[in-house]
């Protein structure tokens, strides 16, 4: 059967401290999370604002399911510069303790820089190759705390913006215990979004799920763009994916109206997964009936 579980990114409203958003969160009928590592919403630095989320979570009776890491320019695991790269594992490292303290089952990252850049051929070898040596360490932190780590498909125009980009990292480190979040609006946007499926497929554990009209990345709930929901969710059961969809939606627009979309997608994506389910009855073993 296709039950998939849905929750709700902290990050439709990342303009507000978490503490303001949860209890309507939770109010709204999202007991499950991704928590957003924007500063203004909780700053995975200050490690008493984090255990205080924490609390406040258990509290509501909520689960963090995920933890979205910090992505800015400055945070480019791929640069050419020793310390910049520094600073950026930095950032990371801070960021999974922070993951670890909200008990999170997988940790987000956004495995490149976040500006456009066109490298020659022998800069984007080099940098592949410090990002794969970057997310060993990574890896090997989160196997620590006891965390998944999970490479996210990112943007069409930025750097490692495809799949046989995050394919290679994958195979290039030193862990096969790193797994893949397809976000369904940038693998949209690059024109290709149920191959990236089946090609991340090996690796999926995640789905972040938002729509658009195939011009932007504008988070729009699903079923209100062009993504063909029913293919998508049909081609995820047959690949027998068992992950959770955490919606991304756009935090442009007052909580009361992003939490109305939110359970109207959830409501789409469910009817959806329940007619899949109805479509595929369960088989019985002829040899272990009874007369």
């Amino acid at each position: 059967m296709n039950d998939w579980p849905v929750g709700l990114s902290t990050g439709s409203f990342y303009q507000k401290s978490i503490f303001d958003c949860l209890e309507f969160i939770r109010n709204s009928g999202f007991s499950m999370i991704e928590v957003c590592s924007f500063p203004p919403h909780l700053d995975c630095h200050d490690l008493d604002a984090v255990r205080r989320a924490a609390r406040r979570i258990d509290e509501l009776v909520m689960e963090s399911y995920s933890f979205h890491a910090p992505f800015a320019d400055h945070i480019d695991i791929t640069a050419l510069n020793p310390d910049q790269r520094s600073v950026a594992l930095e950032e990371i490292l801070k960021a999974a303790e922070a993951a670890a303290t909200l008990q999170v089952r997988y940790f987000v990252i956004h495995p490149g820089p976040e500006h456009a850049i066109r490298p020659g051929c022998q800069e984007r070898f080099q940098r592949m190759e410090n990002a794969a040596s970057t997310l060993n360490k990574v890896a090997q932190r989160c196997r620590e705390l006891g965390i998944g780590c999970v490479l996210e498909n990112k943007l069409p125009h930025l750097l490692f913006g495809t799949t046989s980009d995050i394919l290679w990292i994958l195979g290039a480190m030193n862990t096969i215990n790193v797994g893949t979040c397809l976000d369904t609006g940038h693998a949209y946007l690059s024109g290709d979004l149920y191959n990236v499926m089946h090609k991340l497929s090996g690796h999926l554990q995640l789905i972040h799920a938002n729509d658009n009209s195939g011009n932007y990345d504008d988070h729009k709930p699903p079923g209100e763009g062009n993504i063909d929901w029913k293919r998508l969710l049909t081609e995820l059961s047959q690949i027998e994916f068992h992950g959770a969809f955490i919606l991304e939606l756009s935090g442009n627009k007052e909580p009361e109206i992003v939490l109305a979309e939110a359970r109207r997608a959830r409501r789409y994506l469910r009817e959806i997964s329940r007619h899949l389910a109805l479509s595929s009855p369960p088989t019985v073993n002829v040899a272990n009936r009874t007369a």
